[in-house]
């Protein structure tokens, strides 16, 4: 059950990182078919895709900026309470079980998720209110299709495939640990630049291929309609650049941090790189 768990944890990138390249419409060569092909990859993941697409793409548009930091925290912010998302959403896996719960939510409350106080009052709370806001939007019948379809596909493979709960959930967890550190492995301590925010990390070849490059973050961010197979010659092939385990043990060791104005370049300190003037 280990084994496979730890398997899983990796393996089970595959279909996010397809979902991801669809949601840059680079999936396919049609909109349509990048939209079913998106649209599978979702309900494998588990989410809407619809839901995905928007709130990835605010992302991009708030990389690095007050609404969207995870390592730093502003002034008025409870550090303590920063530190709790940072620990728990982030390193410990939370991250990825908010989003089938959010689907949840949504699914059996519409109305409450798209209601001001939870968009404008809750959400924010939860670290959530960018993202909430824009799915709040969007029309929800097509939502709720792809939600029904994410979790009748995740049920008739739990079922049909006889799993145990709990090694379904110790699957989950391991992918919720590598897959909620990933996301912001990619970016902490990196400028606060909207376009160029995050780090184009050394790691594991194989842990690479199966994510499709997604640690080619810099790139990236920097060429959004790059499709994965072009992402290794974007890239910054530098020595200087930090390794994933490298970031990752920094964010264990020092937490959330005082956050730099918007513009401020990285801070290669925390991660203990030596800055070297060309």
């Amino acid at each position: 059950m280990l084994a496979a768990a730890v398997v899983f944890a990796f393996v089970n990138n595959v279909p996010f990182a397809l979902m991801h390249e669809a949601v840059h419409g680079v999936a396919a060569n049609t909109p349509r078919r990048n939209y079913w092909f998106g649209f599978l990859a979702s309900c494998m993941f588990p989410t809407s895709f619809s839901m995905q697409e928007v709130a990835h793409l605010g992302h991009h548009a708030r990389n690095r900026t007050d609404s969207d930091l995870y390592d730093y925290y502003l002034p008025g912010q409870s550090r303590l309470v920063r530190n709790l998302w940072l620990y728990g959403g982030n390193l410990l896996g939370l991250y990825w079980f908010c989003i089938p719960l959010s689907n949840l939510i949504y699914l059996l409350g519409t109305p409450v998720y798209r209601s001001r106080i939870f968009v404008e009052r809750v959400a924010p709370r939860i670290g959530f209110g960018p993202h909430v806001r824009d799915i709040a939007q969007l029309p929800p019948l097509r939502i709720w299709l792809e939600m029904l379809c994410a979790f009748a596909y995740q049920a008739a493979i739990y079922l049909g495939l006889g799993l145990d709960w709990k090694g379904w959930l110790l699957a989950h967890w391991f992918f919720a640990l590598h897959w909620s550190a990933l996301q912001y492995v990619d970016h902490a301590w990196s400028a606060r630049d909207v376009g160029h925010g995050a780090w184009d990390l050394r790691v594991f070849a194989p842990v690479r291929w199966l994510t499709l490059n997604y640690q080619y973050h810099r790139a990236h961010h920097s060429n959004p309609g790059a499709p994965w197979t072009e992402l290794p010659a974007l890239a910054v092939h530098d020595s200087r650049e930090p390794t994933f385990l490298r970031i990752y043990w920094s964010l264990w060791r020092h937490g959330v941090q005082p956050a730099p104005p918007m513009g401020a370049p990285a801070q290669r300190s925390l991660f203990a790189v030596a800055e070297q003037e060309a």
